[in-house]
């Protein structure tokens, strides 16, 4: 999947937080976006996924060529973050259940394989309120990792994984990841060692006020 960001910016109140931004995230890529916490790289994913709109500027969204609707993009894509919440009333089996009505897991991925990558064989039943963070996590990165999906974002991954966890991540990226677009946004280099191109948001910061 391919997403084309022209002049976009975004401002709250009179601040703009980022401006003019140019860029183009090419179908099979691996970038990376980082900055300092809170210069705006979740503002910048948030847009990209359709969270948020933009102040200024367009974004064009394009599958094998053809232009995909932004109201249709997220169909095609998967999106994780440590602020993004569980349903915690479920179990981890409905919760992958829940998750499969509305992204498929990738081919071969029923619920028993997507538990035992997690290692979770002994809390399918345990309700997501009685998880750990670091177990939580995990689940996000299944879930939107393992989704048959074009488009991966991909925000701050390794938060609340151990060492153990950290590894297990990049070793879930390398089966999981091939032939996707992956954007990942963070300044902990191990979350986005496997990127080829880096996107500095500091490029886009900008003191003036409209």
């Amino acid at each position: 999947m391919e997403i084309e960001l022209t002049q976009v910016g975004k401002k709250y109140l009179l601040e703009w937080v980022l401006r003019g931004v140019d860029y183009q995230f090419l179908s099979g890529g691996r970038y990376a976006i980082t900055g300092p916490n809170g210069s705006g790289k979740s503002t910048l994913l948030k847009m990209i996924c359709g969270h948020l709109t933009p102040s200024k500027g367009t974004l064009v969204y394009r599958q094998n060529g053809k232009k995909v609707d932004r109201s249709e993009a997220y169909r095609l894509l998967s999106y994780a973050a440590p602020y993004i919440e569980l349903i915690e009333e479920f179990t981890l089996e409905e919760a992958l259940q829940f998750h499969r009505q509305f992204k498929p897991f990738q081919a071969g991925l029923d619920d028993k394989a997507l538990i035992a990558l997690l290692g979770f064989e002994r809390s399918a039943k345990k309700m997501i309120r009685n998880f750990s963070s670091g177990m939580k996590q995990r689940l996000k990165l299944v879930m939107n990792i393992c989704s048959d999906t074009p488009l991966l974002l991909l925000d701050e991954p390794t938060t609340n994984l151990d060492q153990q966890g950290v590894e297990w991540y990049s070793q879930l990226i390398a089966d999981y990841g091939a032939q996707r677009t992956i954007i990942v946004a963070s300044n902990v280099e191990v979350d986005y060692a496997f990127c080829t191109e880096n996107l500095d948001i500091r490029n886009y910061k900008t003191k003036v006020k409209a």
